[in-house]
């Protein structure tokens, strides 16, 4: 039985307390320590981002001397992730020197006045023009300033599983060329290998933004030439309801669920599905098809409590196709993280100063490809040694040429848990499409103060 709203709203408020509580007194309780908050993998297995940040930490206090750093990590699924962060910036008793945040939160964090413009520090730092542009505008606000470094972006696609697809008929060199083809083969999965899911696709409140990225996004922006956003009109600023697109999207989820090609709806909507996808069903052959992220195999390293040294062999990869296979024939979504200076922290320079560590051309480089991820910086990006690092990478690069950003203004928190909830009510098969769709037209007018243009 799925929790309540208003359950659900005390659990985010104990959370968030509970956050608070373990904060200790305040970034500025040490002017020679400063405190970094991220979001810790919710699967004790995956220590990529603390490994990397212990090494960090290590080169850091050896190049300050006196200078200490204090890990804060906040262990919880996105959402609740996104809930604690926002609780610590709001007070200097609470805010940590620099904090993790995903691109599609920092808008809505800079309006609500929790963050810190960056752009005089960033001007005296070399290794900023290094930076490629469209990473540089997802830190970028309304004001012109910027507010956060990246550490990457991501890309995402079809990753399928050749021994599942031998057994179903389907090719090795699998690649759909529409909506259609994605389906057929799972239901071709169904049919021939029983006893796996065949396809997982991420919906729902508890999945976040996994939800509304890896699977709403990735179906809605596949929906037309690609030359617009179909999210928001830009021209007239206002956010875009009432779109034939939306629906389809909406459709394409209700199909695999009510067809029952996807997991079970309890697992779907459980909220550790990202660490099951990742930690149980792909590297035990349960699943055939996965429309999942470029740092997927960070789940499979040596050491990572999931091993998979033989996954680049048996798995495959495809791009995304648009819905009809209409150009331009694939479609992808990037986002990334940042790392950002909370206006209310005690240690900024300090803080920047670690941001400079982090980011000179070797660690970047070393977070990349520990990460799985796919480079921000030029001169990593031109470097052999990083494209030949993983099987994946190239692919995953490449289709940076296909992709699209989120419309991460403000209010896109709200719009994105409005999709969440359009996707849970044809999920779960409570709501048809058409009023799914209609509820979230509603939702939006309150979560953008009624910008909105009808499509």
């Amino acid at each position: 039985m799925r929790p309540t709203a208003a359950i659900t709203a005390l659990l985010s408020t104990a959370l968030a307390a509970g956050a608070l509580t373990g904060c200790g007194s305040g970034s500025g309780s040490s002017p020679d320590t400063v405190r970094i908050s991220f979001k810790q993998s919710t699967d004790n297995s995956i220590r990529v981002m603390d490994d990397y940040l212990a090494d960090i930490k290590k080169q850091f206090e050896k190049r300050y001397p006196g200078k200490k750093v204090q890990l804060v990590p906040i262990k919880a699924p996105d959402s609740e992730y996104y809930t604690k962060l926002q609780q610590m910036l709001r007070s200097p008793k609470t805010a940590p020197d620099l904090v993790y945040e995903d691109t599609f939160l920092i808008n809505s964090d800079i309006t609500s006045g929790y963050l810190k413009p960056l752009d005089a520090d960033l001007a005296k730092w070399p290794d900023w023009n290094q930076f490629i542009d469209t990473a540089k505008a997802a830190a970028k606000a309304e004001d012109g300033k910027t507010y956060g470094v990246p550490d990457g972006t991501d890309t995402r696609g079809l990753w399928f599983d050749k021994g599942i697809f031998k057994r179903a008929g389907l090719p090795a060199d699998w690649q759909p060329k529409n909506w259609d083809d994605v389906l057929a083969a799972a239901r071709a999965v169904k049919k021939k290998v029983p006893g796996v899911t065949p396809i997982n696709l991420y919906t729902g409140k508890p999945a976040g933004e996994a939800a509304t990225m890896q699977t709403f996004e990735m179906l809605l922006y596949g929906t037309n030439d690609g030359t617009t956003d179909p999210l928001y009109d830009k021209a007239s600023k206002k956010w875009i309801a009432g779109s034939q697109g939306f629906k389809d999207a909406l459709r394409f989820v209700e199909t695999v669920y009510k067809e029952k090609l996807g997991p079970d709806v309890s697992d779907a909507l459980d909220p550790n599905i990202q660490t099951i996808v990742a930690g149980d069903l792909l590297p035990k052959g349960k699943l055939g098809i996965a429309l999942d992220g470029s740092w997927l195999p960070q789940a499979w390293l040596k050491g990572s409590g999931h091993e998979w040294p033989k996954w680049s062999s048996e798995l495959g990869l495809a791009y995304m196709p648009t819905q009809h296979g209409q150009a331009p024939g694939k479609v992808s979504m990037s986002g990334g993280w940042t790392w950002a200076i909370p206006a209310k922290a005690g240690n900024p320079d300090l803080a920047f100063d670690f941001v400079r560590t982090m980011q000179t051309k070797a660690n970047a480089e070393k977070w990349y490809i520990a990460n799985s991820g796919i480079s921000v910086r030029k001169d990593v990006a031109s470097d052999p040694s990083y494209a030949s690092a993983q099987p994946g990478i190239k692919f995953f690069t490449d289709l940076v040429a296909s992709t699209h950003y989120r419309p991460a203004y403000p209010a896109y928190p709200k719009v994105s848990t409005a999709i969440q909830e359009a996707m849970e009510g044809v999920t779960t098969g409570d709501l048809s499409v058409d009023k799914a769709a209609s509820g979230y037209d509603d939702a939006l007018k309150d979560a953008t103060d009624n910008q909105v243009v009808k499509k």
